[in-house]
């Protein structure tokens, strides 16, 4: 992705979860320079761009303010004669209810190079995640695919004759469909099913018919959805893995992402788990959980980026030799280090004569991708053991210590000094509170859909705290009967400073602790 003149690629997102994401656009987001994107686009896929990717939120959602289309066209435009590679990512695939014309016009007009990069459609993604085909022998020879912006402009006369119907952007004129196909001759008896989120860790179904749809779903916010009618509703009974309830109106909540399978044996099955987490950093624990059998909600609670001041690490860097030893905590602490050495034109050469003390396995994981092996990793993962075990006298050490800008590790500093050693402290990374929460696990706060929340760092503690307190005005209500998961004694300090309590707490300091830790928790509940 390195054309002088930039390119524009418009990109098909798919109904949701990162999981549904094409493998080519999954590709091209991790090298997009500027990422346009629509409200309806899952808050996920946002963390497959780079940290240095522009992202700008178009709107683009039924009766929500959004960026008009022509400012959209000049953003296109602009960035890509900038010489960028800009993703222009939309719900769903592009070509199906979209609005591309008016941005591909744009485009050509200015002579700017695009490309169409198709997406999963809600449309027939949303059916097959609720167990319902459009398609059968007997009962759907055809369906049709239409929007319900305007029901004004469609022909329901043809359409209350056609066997199976996929209605998307109809859940505010729900009224006005069922009126308009009964009026045409339709039956009243006739099967209705409603995706809510489909594709999302938050989808929900309603099913029933046509002459009581409405009242079962009075008062429900019905967007973003799907609506699908006909006889094939109906099938959604037999082809699900396990009985759904055959009440008149059944909703039912899925997975993360939702599939046609589910294992109740696996350990954390039945589980939804909310994981707070750093914006953008890996979700290997997230893959343990949901490989457990777990519901997977991520709630990013930690922005990592850049100090305010290189100075100070810059100076540092500049005097290696002086050190004894350098002490690494977080990888966090890894990654700005060491790629701070690389603008610096050095590597890991000059750390001949420095010894590396690590905190964490995936501290001590982060380190070896470098290519370096730590001389001391202390046994039980946390800041207070690295004191207690540390290998040789720290009297008249020189120790350099990388650390996150504010807010760190002062108890460590502390006790370090107390042994003799000179601690130098330089700001490698700043962390902050992310602006908002994702829509998803807002969604599961709001509506008691979390069963535990886990926290990996007191950092991710306190932001949550903050955004929660910021979002909801009794924060303790929302988490009422929700368990809290910690993953040592650090964290489960603030937790208890915070919250009021700890749940769970790994035994051994680490994600895979903390995973264990969960599927021994799960168990109990199961047997009380």
């Amino acid at each position: 992705m390195n054309e002088a003149m930039g390119k524009v690629y418009l990109v098909g997102a798919g109904p949701g979860d990162v999981a549904y994401l094409t493998v080519k656009a999954e590709n091209l987001l991790k090298q997009a320079q500027v990422l346009v994107y629509d409200a309806l686009v899952d808050e996920q896929l946002l963390q497959c761009v780079r940290p240095d990717c522009l992202k700008l939120d178009v709107g683009k959602r039924g009766g929500k303010p959004s960026t008009p289309q022509a400012e959209i066209n000049q953003l296109l435009v602009e960035y890509c004669q900038q010489g960028k590679q800009v993703i222009r990512l939309k719900s769903g695939d592009p070509f199906i209810f979209g609005r591309c014309t008016a941005e591909i016009e744009a485009l050509k007009a200015s002579g700017c190079a695009f490309e169409v990069v198709p997406g999963i459609s809600s449309a027939l993604a949303a059916p097959l995640l609720a167990g319902i085909p459009l398609t059968d022998p007997v009962l759907s020879r055809c369906f049709a695919v239409l929007t319900a912006h305007e029901p004004d402009a469609l022909d329901w006369e043809a359409l209350s004759r056609l066997e199976t119907l996929v209605i998307l952007m109809g859940g505010q004129h729900l009224a006005e469909i069922v009126h308009r196909l009964i009026r045409q001759g339709r039956s009243r008896l006739t099967p209705i099913a409603i995706i809510r989120w489909a594709g999302t860790s938050n989808q929900e179904i309603w099913t029933a018919q046509l002459e009581n749809i409405l009242e079962q779903t009075a008062g429900l916010s019905l967007s973003p959805v799907v609506i699908i009618i006909g006889e094939v509703v109906g099938l959604r009974t037999y082809l699900q893995p396990e009985k759904i309830s055959s009440e008149n109106l059944t909703t039912a909540k899925t997975s993360s992402p939702p599939t046609m399978s589910g294992n109740p044996q696996l350990p954390l099955s039945g589980k939804t788990i909310l994981v707070t987490r750093a914006v953008g950093q890996s979700s290997q624990f997230c893959d343990r959980l949901t490989a457990a059998g777990a519901t997977v909600i991520e709630m990013p609670t930690l922005e990592i980026g850049p100090p305010s001041s290189w100075k100070a690490l810059d100076e540092a860097i500049a005097n290696l030799a002086d050190f004894d030893w350098l002490i690494l905590t977080s990888t966090n602490g890894v990654d700005y280090f060491f790629d701070r050495l690389t603008v610096q034109g050095k590597d890991a050469r000059i750390l001949a004569n420095v010894k590396i003390a690590v905190v964490g396995e995936k501290t001590a994981q982060s380190l070896k991708k470098r290519g370096l092996q730590p001389d001391f990793i202390p046994p039980n993962f946390v800041a207070d053991s690295l004191v207690e075990n540390f290998p040789e006298a720290l009297s008249g050490k020189k120790l350099l210590f990388p650390r996150v800008e504010s807010g760190g590790r002062e108890v460590l500093v502390k006790e370090l000094t107390a042994k003799g050693a000179e601690v130098i402290e330089v700001a490698a990374y700043q962390s902050c509170c992310p602006s908002s929460i994702p829509q998803t696990a807002e969604f599961a706060l709001q509506n008691q859909a979390v069963d535990i929340i886990t926290f990996a760092s007191s950092k991710t503690v306190q932001f949550f705290c903050q955004l929660i307190n910021s979002r909801f005005s009794h924060n303790s209500d929302v988490l009422a009967g929700v368990g809290i998961a910690s993953i040592g004694p650090q964290t489960s300090k603030t937790c208890h400073d915070l919250i009021g309590r700890v749940d769970v707490e790994a035994e051994e300091y680490t994600l895979d602790g903390l995973t264990q830790a969960l599927i021994t928790w799960a168990k109990n509940d199961k047997l009380n």
